[in-house]
Formats: C-alpha cells, structure tokens, sequence
C-alpha cells in the first residue's frame, strides 16, 4: 500500500532495494578487496581501520553515509579513508540497478549481478594489489557453470560439437565449459608465447583464470569478446597512461584484469538483462 501511495512501481521498487542491496554487497566486496590478497579472513575477525586496526563500529560502516559524516577519515587516528571504498559501494548499488531495470527481477538479473560482483572485485584487487584472488576467479567459474543449467545461453557453440538429442540445459552447460576451457587455454598460449620470446612474463596465471572464469559465465563467444575489449582497452589506456606517467614502458606492470573486468561487465550486461528485454 505504501509502495502505490508513494507512485511506485513493481520495476522501480525493485531497483531501489537492488540498489541498496548493492551497497550492502559493495561494502563487503571492500571487505575481500583489502583481506583476500593478504590471505586473511574475510568473516572475522570484524572490520578495523588498516591504519589503526581499531575495530569500526556498526555506525561507522554504513556504506557511503559514513564515509561521508566522517569526512572520509577514521574516526580512532584520523587517518584517511581509501577512496575505493565508497567507490566500490557506489558502483555496486548502480550496477544492480543496471541489472534489476531492464527486464526485472529473474535468474539472468541475478546471474548478472553476481558476475558484476565478481568482477569489480577483481578489478579493484588487481588494480591495488596486482592479484586475482582464487576465490573470486574459480569460485566464479565453479558458480558460472552451476548457473548455466538453469540460465541457458544464448550463444551455443558447443551445439556444434554436440547431437540434437542433447538437451538445452546440459548443452548450456556444455557451453560454459568449452567457454571456460578453450578461451582459458588461449590466454595461457599467448602469455607464454609472449614468454618465450621476451624471456619474461606477460600476464600471470591470475589472468587465465580470471577469463576462464568469465568463460563460464559468458560462454565462448561472451569471453572472446571480453578479451579483445578487455585487450583494445589495456593496450590503448595504459600506453597512455604510462607515456603521461613517465613509467618505465619494460617494468611497469599493467593490471590486465583491471581491463578485463570491465570488458566482462559491459559485455555480460549486453548478453544479460539487455538482451532479456529482446526477447520479451
């Protein structure tokens, strides 16, 4: 009764609580962002300032407000607040929106936001840290294939490789592991071809889990388009950003998941809730 008196309706309720829900699952992904790298514990002990490592109350982890009542400082030694933390929670709540309003509440939404989770993470612990945490990477790939039996692709190669008799739902499947498998494999080849002829590393293994996993999610054509995105845009943004920098072009280590992430993000929603309006 409420929702109607205030005008609003069943798509616009759900992306006001997919916002909020956003932020709720933004603050978290702070929380892996910070822990996981270091090879903490992501459940306790509960948030602490990294400066202080006083424990942050209750009050003061609210996602974007109390960044903004503490005036981007901890309220113990006044140290500053990383501006990836409201960040994070920021992008998260408009990314579930971005899920939520095209087609609305359903399993692609979910499976959208869910990799949109994935990724940001995986985009911000590359670009602080130069890593890629397993648990984001094949915990993603393990969650891409189990979400496959029920959210079916829309680009099927494996049904080239496969007999009519087989049905949609394991094709799906199939189509998840042959996107995580192959698409993985030929990142590797090019990362060590690349090692074999400069005699150093061009991407980590980080990486190749990191597009296996968007395989999994995006099946073979969604992460041979994220790799080329994902690749157009590391080459022609950080050239320039270490010719503007000054940086050393043979030592400086670009953040390639950084690149990726985003290259999964716009290419899973096109292939998500864009595409679930398409086929209304």
């Amino acid at each position: 009764m409420i929702v109607w008196r205030l005008g609003l309706g069943p798509i616009m309720l759900a992306a006001i609580l997919a916002f909020f829900f956003g932020l709720l699952i933004g603050s978290f992904l702070n929380v892996c962002v910070y822990r996981m790298p270091r090879d903490l514990s992501v459940i306790r002990p509960r948030s602490f300032c990294p400066a202080c490592e006083k424990p942050i109350a209750w009050h003061d982890n609210i996602p974007l407000l109390s960044f903004v009542l503490l005036r981007g400082r901890c309220r113990h030694c006044a140290a500053r607040i990383s501006w990836r933390y409201p960040a994070v929670e920021l992008l998260m709540g408009v990314l579930f929106v971005a899920g939520v309003l095209p087609g609305g509440v359903s399993l692609v939404a979910l499976k959208w936001c869910l990799l949109a989770a994935l990724m940001l993470g995986l985009m911000f612990s590359d670009l602080e840290e130069r890593i890629l945490p397993d648990e984001f990477t094949i915990g993603g790939a393990v969650a891409g294939f189990v979400l496959a039996a029920f959210i079916p692709m829309d680009y099927g190669y494996a049904r080239l490789l496969l007999t009519s008799s087989w049905d949609a739902r394991w094709a799906s499947v199939a189509e998840s592991v042959l996107g995580a498998v192959v698409i993985g494999v030929l990142l590797w080849l090019m990362g060590a071809a690349y090692r074999a002829a400069r005699h150093k590393e061009g991407m980590g293994l980080g990486d190749v889990k990191m597009i296996a996993m968007s395989g999994a999610f995006l099946g073979l054509h969604g992460a041979l388009q994220t790799l080329i995105i994902g690749s157009v845009m590391g080459s022609v943004i950080g050239l320039l950003y270490i010719r503007l920098t000054r940086k050393d072009y043979s030592t400086y280590e670009l953040p390639f998941g950084t690149f990726l992430a985003f290259a999964g993000i716009l290419v899973g929603y096109f292939q998500g809730p864009m595409s679930a309006v398409y086929h209304r």
